[in-house]
């Protein structure tokens, strides 16, 4: 019984991967009219699938989320709001550069570009929006400022780096906003910024610890504008 119970975690985590990749192969099989190649490598790689997905759920809750939580309530203890929010900006910085969707993402825009957008400059570029996303949205927990009084400027200001950019990058910084919110830095900002809300006494962790995430893809999308309004001028 223990280990049925066990098992049930696993099985939650099948019925979300089996459903989307039935429905694929049986779009492929029944409409395009092409069996899948290789059904033996496909098996395999869909309990991999299974199993990966699995494995790096449980991880996460057992380690980055505790860890970023604890790491949020502990940081009132520097005393120092600038230290704190220079803390933000370097770890949302250095977690962005790990996420693989956004590794991917560059590669693909390297390659269609044929190299006039280096992979490693979009990646540190978004790292960099990304990073000053979450330095703001820390910023913003300790002086409990409403969400619309930072988000709204932003919005303006994309508005205008839109025009401005090229029209190729506009697209690119959408994509790179949504790769940024990956399987790493998730379950990082939000519990950091939720642990640092619920030991602030001055703000409601409901309203304070929420929308960091939304901050810190503006950032991606702001930097990324930039990158391209500069590649007019290199």
């Amino acid at each position: 019984m223990g280990f049925l119970e066990q098992l049930k975690p696993l099985w939650g985590t099948a019925k979300t991967v089996l459903p989307i990749t039935a429905f694929m192969i049986a779009f492929k099989t029944f409409f395009l009219r092409h069996s899948p190649e290789n059904p033996k490598t496909l098996a395999g790689g869909i309990v991999l699938s299974i199993l990966g997905l699995h494995l790096f759920i449980k991880g996460a809750s057992i380690s980055l989320l505790p860890l970023s939580d604890s790491l949020g309530r502990e940081l009132v203890v520097l005393d120092n709001k600038l230290a704190i929010v220079f803390f933000a900006f370097v770890l949302g910085y250095f977690a962005t550069l790990v996420e693989p969707a956004l590794k991917i993402l560059a590669l693909e825009v390297e390659e269609i570009s044929v190299g006039a957008i280096p992979n490693n400059v979009l990646i540190h570029s978004v790292a960099l929006g990304f990073g000053l996303g979450m330095a703001l949205g820390i910023l913003k927990i300790l002086n409990n400022i409403p969400i619309r009084t930072i988000i709204t400027p932003i919005l303006v200001l994309s508005l205008i780096l839109i025009r401005l950019a090229p029209e190729e990058f506009v697209g690119i910084a959408m994509d790179c906003a949504s790769a940024t919110t990956g399987p790493v830095n998730i379950p990082i900002n939000m519990a950091l910024a939720i642990g640092l809300a619920n030991v602030l006494e001055v703000t409601d962790p409901l309203l304070a610890g929420f929308g960091i995430v939304g901050l810190t893809s503006l950032g991606a999308v702001l930097s990324v504008l930039s990158l391209g309004i500069l590649s007019k001028f290199l």
